[in-house]
């Protein structure tokens, strides 16, 4: 792999696990997450047509347009779903339920779809990726009649889908128009459409998800910063590497939340569950990592 698109893939996990942390704790997951992606594009996307302009606008391929139209509208979709899955369930169940979920659809779309073949190191990868996902989620429990966390984890794997969808679009965008620019329209259409469902959830009246209280401004503008630097670094990373070694590296954020949610937030409640929930998460790591070194 190519060294510098290692270490964009590895800093971007961290920042990612440091904005998936702050949207967690935020008291309205999916409203912060809409300021941070309204404020991270008023950055952004003036900067890009500056340097667009800086360049003489150089023509952008409609195809690299209609992608990164695609990546928005999905990445709309995986806010909705992440904010949904946190305020149901623990960062600790979430983050890994999701994170793992996704290099798997990859793999499954690439045997089913493409007609790919995976190695025997891949094939091991996926089992570790597997037992992983099982020793986090055990849906057993919920076969034995366990609700806790049932509807976190359908919003998570819903959010895992989005991932393997996004990942898979800007691997082709970003061969198409400069990660920058392509960026840049993804996240106008993003930020535009977690807005417009902003407006739809202000209109609930008296139900569970209409806005009250102030916005926590600080918040927002952090992890709005953190988001835009996270997902550029990702971008480039996809320039320069293929997505079937980007995308399971960028798990490598799932040991750090879910070290975070059992160790600061305490979200486990037994020293097994504690046990469990960080071994299943290395493991996904560790499947992750093994696919992408070996598929």
């Amino acid at each position: 792999m190519d060294p510098l698109a290692l270490v964009l893939v590895l800093v971007s996990a961290v920042l990612h696990a440091t904005w998936n942390i702050l949207l967690k704790t935020a008291g309205d997951p999916l409203r912060v997450a809409t300021a941070a992606m309204a404020l991270s594009a008023a950055v952004l996307v003036p900067a890009a047509a500056l340097a667009w302009l800086a360049q003489g606008l150089p023509p952008v391929r409609p195809e690299a347009v209609a992608l990164g139209v695609v990546s928005g509208l999905v990445e709309v979709a995986y806010f909705v779903f992440l904010a949904a899955a946190y305020r149901r369930g623990d960062l600790s169940l979430v983050a890994p339920v999701a994170r793992g979920t996704a290099p798997l659809i990859l793999v499954v779309v690439g045997l089913v779809v493409l007609g790919e073949r995976l190695s025997q190191g891949a094939a091991l990868g996926v089992a570790i990726l597997l037992a992983g996902l099982l020793t986090v989620q055990r849906p057993w429990r919920f076969l034995r009649g366990g609700t806790a966390n049932r509807g976190a984890v359908a919003f998570a794997l819903l959010t895992g889908v989005t991932i393997a969808c996004y990942t898979t679009v800007d691997r082709v965008g970003v061969q198409l128009a400069p990660p920058w620019l392509y960026g840049a329209i993804l996240w106008l259409v993003a930020a535009a459409g977690l807005l417009v469902v902003g407006l739809a959830r202000s209109r609930v009246a008296g139900g569970r998800y209409a806005v009250t209280g102030p916005l926590d401004v600080p918040r927002s503008a952090a992890s709005g910063l953190l988001t835009l630097v996270t997902y550029l670094l990702v971008l480039f990373a996809l320039s320069r590497a293929p997505v079937a070694v980007v995308g399971p590296l960028r798990e490598s954020a799932v040991l750090l939340t879910s070290a975070y949610g059992v160790l600061v937030l305490h979200e486990a409640v037994t020293r097994r569950e504690m046990s469990l929930r960080l071994a299943g998460s290395m493991l996904v790591v560790l499947g992750a990592v093994v696919l992408a070194v070996t598929g």
